[in-house]
């Protein structure tokens, strides 16, 4: 590894200085516990848009999908087909409940449909999947950085921390998206000269590449067997996947709490939409850019899979770049960390604090306990985070996906219960989610079924059971909840309440127009990479 240098080190604390002062302009305008969670719902949808985005691409895909790639070839980009049909579930049927309720944390939705407890279950639920998930980024951010610039990772872990809680803490969720907005940019930015490099370095033409690959079995994006122990096939994709990225997605408080920034809801369904057209382009290119890697050192397998385009990067020598890189890395990471300690800390706030310790404060005192919520959390990331880089090894985004399986079932069910089922109860519930929780486990420990399968497998028994155990502890259903689809759509026509605002449905189950665009465009990306397999 190169010395990093002083004019990397100069690109890096520029960039970190930048983000601080960002959060403290904006922290000026924070005057209450709501301006924290939301905003002022001044923010426009496309900067909600770039946020989503950067959030969920993070340094694990940076670093992940391009090591992924390199060992499993085009296929990968099977996990990522479904982000146009998962846009159209969640903007159809959970924007509508979270955005007219006008709540901060979405897990109110599940008090309204069934009770305190089961609010508090899947509260619970999602601090801790969140928490590790969140500890897998630090993790792998700092691991890059100890790798450019030969700080200690456990050191770099405490050092990456500090920088996102601070301007987290600052200027709450409307720092978040803005810093997301910049450091989006950063990060496609070095991903883009990497990508030029590689090419320019390579002493194969693209077509030549294309051609080994796929005489090496790495060029065929749509694995078509019925295999389920086979993680990167097309059917894990588009239909395991969907129902996983459904939960990210629509279940997250992380992703969905900055739509609630949003003027209006259709505002917010746009800077969703966002996702849903650009999620396939994004990750195609990193995925590409892993299998022309695996052209470009000719197979050679690396100690550290995640650090090949930082080796790459280190090789190719170009002044400045390592400092561009180590940037875009931290950019990733804390696009997802910030997002990450605002969410935790609201969750905690309003769904515990508020609720059952400290109802009734003034909103002074809901701000400062959420500040200091930011920073147990930041704090409490740390360990998991040092425990990741004692143990883990392999693609870190695959890793950060193994870790979500566990749990997105459990969500995924409690949500499509609350919407679609009748008679669904509280107490059925508890035990189907349980039960849920149990069968993956089970499942991940005795068989080899690839984990894409494992939110199916959740959701599925949460379902069957809490269906079952509700019939059994409470007896038959006669009314129909007002927070179901169904019978939200009776409200709106009891009731007259328009179902479209600004030319959006305010409505759930309605379809806007551009859902049908998304869903052709899904059509085509299956098309496309079809044909990628005859084309060299």
């Amino acid at each position: 590894m190169t010395e990093f240098g002083a004019l990397n080190w100069t690109i890096l604390i520029i960039y970190i200085v930048a983000n601080l002062l960002l959060g403290l302009v904006i922290g000026k305008r924070i005057k209450t516990d709501n301006d924290f969670y939301i905003g002022q719902k001044t923010t426009p949808w496309w900067a909600i848009g770039i946020s989503v985005v950067a959030t969920y691409v993070s340094a694990m895909t940076f670093l992940g999908a391009p090591a992924w790639a390199y060992k499993d070839g085009l296929s990968v980009i099977a996990i990522h087909l479904n982000y146009p049909l998962v846009i159209m579930i969640v903007i159809i049927f959970f924007f509508p409940f979270f955005y007219n309720s006008g709540v901060a944390s979405i897990y109110e939705y599940q008090e309204k449909r069934f009770g305190k407890r089961a609010r508090a279950l899947i509260s619970s639920i999602w601090l801790v999947s969140q928490t590790m998930s969140s500890a897998a980024v630090l993790y792998a951010t700092s691991a890059v950085l100890s790798f450019i610039t030969g700080v200690d990772v456990i050191a770099a872990i405490f050092i990456v921390t500090f920088i996102a809680l601070a301007y987290t803490v600052l200027g709450g969720i409307t720092a978040v998206i803005w810093t997301d907005v910049i450091q989006s940019i950063i990060l496609f930015a070095g991903a883009g000269i990497i990508f030029y490099a590689l090419l320019n370095e390579s002493s194969f033409s693209v077509m030549d590449s294309l051609a080994q690959l796929k005489s090496e079995g790495k060029l065929n994006p749509l694995i078509t067997d019925w295999d389920f122990n086979a993680t990167t096939t097309v059917w894990s994709g588009i239909i395991a996947m969907t129902l996983y990225h459904t939960t990210v997605y629509g279940t997250n408080q992380m992703m969905v709490q900055r739509t609630l920034a949003a003027k209006n809801i259709g505002d917010a369904k746009k800077s969703y939409l966002l996702m849903g057209f650009a999620a396939f382009f994004i990750y195609l290119f990193f995925i590409i850019l892993g299998v022309l890697f695996y052209s470009y050192y000719q197979g050679k397998t690396f100690d550290n899979e995640n650090l090949i385009i930082l080796e790459f990067a280190a090789e190719y020598g170009m002044p400045g770049l390592m400092g561009l890189i180590a940037a875009a890395v931290m950019a990733a990471s804390m696009s997802s960390l910030d997002s990450a300690f605002n969410s935790l800390s609201t969750v905690t706030t309003i769904d515990f604090y508020k609720k059952y310790f400290k109802k009734g404060a003034p909103e002074a005192h809901y701000l400062k306990a959420s500040r200091l919520f930011t920073l147990f959390w930041a704090l409490l990331i740390i360990f998991p985070a040092i425990m990741y880089h004692l143990h883990s090894s392999g693609s870190i985004l695959e890793v950060l996906s193994k870790v979500g399986s566990y749990f997105v079932g459990a969500q995924l069910g409690m949500f499509g219960l609350g919407f679609f089922s009748k008679q669904a109860t509280e107490n059925g519930l508890l035990v189907g989610t349980a039960v849920g929780f149990v069968a993956v486990v089970a499942v991940a420990i005795g068989t080899d079924v690839a984990w894409p399968w494992y939110c199916l497998i959740g959701a599925g028994f949460n379902v069957i059971v809490t269906i079952i155990a509700s019939r059994i502890i409470d007896g038959k259903q006669h009314e129909l909840s007002e927070y179901t689809v169904k019978g939200q759509q009776l409200k709106f026509a009891r009731e007259g309440l328009a179902e479209k605002e600004n030319g959006w449905y305010r409505i759930p189950g309605k379809v806007d127009r551009v859902n049908y665009w998304l869903f052709a465009f899904f059509i085509l990306t299956l098309i496309f990479l079809w044909s990628i397999q005859y084309m060299v």
